[in-house]
């Protein structure tokens, strides 16, 4: 069984890891046609809260799957 900290420590590396992978992602997509002129810096921002969204929901998903797979033994 996980102790507190365990759990934390493992939640907090899990979605900084798929905060990053989402971000290295976006980053390979051409946003370039809809950002406006002289918006670059407000774009970057946008994406980066944007890679934050996703990369902690995939993350909780994750995280979640695997909580539940451990509960599947007390279904028997």
């Amino acid at each position: 069984m996980f102790s507190i900290g365990q759990l934390a420590i493992i939640s907090m590396i899990s979605h900084l890891i798929f905060i990053f992978i989402t971000w290295r992602i976006m980053q390979s997509i051409n946003f370039e046609p809809i950002i406006r002129k002289g918006h670059a810096a407000e774009a970057k921002i946008f994406l980066l809260f944007l890679a934050i969204i996703i990369g902690a929901g995939v993350s909780r998903f994750f995280l979640e799957f695997m909580q539940w797979s451990r509960d599947l033994m007390y279904l028997f």
